[in-house]
């Protein structure tokens, strides 16, 4: 089966597993639903459809650009949603609301900025996805709306590697310019790859379950983590360099 290629960059991204309340904190890399929810919304499907066909395709990511952590401080309150003073007091998760003088609520949202990652996945839908996420449905973000890619995505859908693992290993390093000329002199770039792995020894809780909107659940799943040297520049074994469209 072929191997869709991603590559998720943008100024900010945030991908969160145990994202709740005040503190919504983010993953070093990004997460198996926060890239199948990227999928979904090119392919135009609504909030609380079944994602157990995107879930089930075979999955890893890979730092190239590690980035640096980014926490931004907020005040939230509930003025949008009644011109009354009276209703303008923010919800609780008992079910009930702030006091008066409680009606402002501070959270920390956080964010990896400048980070550069590749993702690839493997499975029946992945000449459906690359389609989709070339003219997609709904707008793709990394993680959080507020995050929107700073290039396309697609990197390409090829056949060229047998498996999501073999792809991660071989691509060559998609880090930004900055970051490139740092290691100009350098054939090799050693990267950190997380890939799906009945046997591996981590747990990672983002498999997309199904659930209401608004109410989402997630599954565990095994991954195995290792670091592998990438190379920098293409192979420089003559190729079509068409062939990654596929």
């Amino acid at each position: 089966m072929k191997v869709l290629l991603l590559r998720l960059a943008g100024p900010l991204q945030s991908w969160g597993i145990a994202s709740r309340h005040n503190t919504r904190s983010t993953r070093t890399a990004p997460t198996k639903s926060g890239v199948v929810g990227l999928l979904a919304s090119a392919l135009g499907r609504p909030r609380g459809a079944d994602l157990s066909d995107l879930a089930a395709l075979d999955f890893g990511v890979r730092i190239d650009q590690p980035g640096q952590l980014l926490v931004d401080y907020h005040t939230v309150t509930a003025a949008s949603r009644s011109a009354d003073p009276a209703l303008q007091r923010m919800p609780t998760a008992a079910g009930s609301t702030l006091r008066p003088h409680e009606s402002t609520k501070v959270t920390r949202r956080h964010y990896i900025a400048d980070a550069v990652f590749v993702a690839a996945l493997q499975g029946p839908l992945t000449g459906q996805l690359a389609e989709a996420l070339k003219t997609p449905r709904h707008p793709l973000y990394l993680g959080r709306r507020s995050c929107p890619p700073s290039r396309p995505i697609l990197i390409g859908h090829t056949d060229r590697y047998p498996t999501v693992a073999a792809a991660l290993a071989q691509l060559e390093w998609q880090a930004g310019p900055a970051e490139r000329r740092r290691h100009r002199n350098e054939t090799h770039v050693t990267c950190e790859i997380i890939t799906d792995n009945r046997h591996g020894d981590d747990f990672l809780t983002d498999i997309p379950l199904p659930s209401p909107p608004f109410q989402r659940r997630f599954g565990k799943r095994n991954a195995e983590h290792r670091r592998d040297p990438i190379p920098v520049h293409p192979p420089t074994t003559p190729h079509d360099p068409m062939d990654l469209l596929g």
